[in-house]
């Protein structure tokens, strides 16, 4: 899965959305994103881990071409004004 930067991630979107307009599917997905890179261990020494803000993980994919941005949750409502646009 290749992570891009929000305005990329939107003009690879489009992309994905004009090939798949004809026949196929994008899949999106959102998740809560607190920015840990490895799960967190079920016994021993928990790390502590303060997320410093909240983020938002979105993931599209269509067959085996898989893209990924993390959004801040001061560029939300940019990301979501630009998105109907892609």
């Amino acid at each position: 899965m290749v992570l891009l930067e929000n305005d990329s991630f939107l003009t690879e979107l489009t992309r994905l959305f004009q090939k798949c307009r004809s026949s196929g599917s994008v899949v999106i997905t959102l998740k809560k994103y607190d920015g840990r890179t490895k799960p967190t261990p079920r016994k021993g020494n928990p790390e502590t881990f303060e997320p410093s803000d909240n983020k938002c993980l979105i993931r599209a994919s269509e067959g085996k071409k898989k893209i990924s941005t993390v959004v801040n949750t001061k560029e939300v409502i940019k990301f979501q004004m630009a998105y109907p646009t892609s």
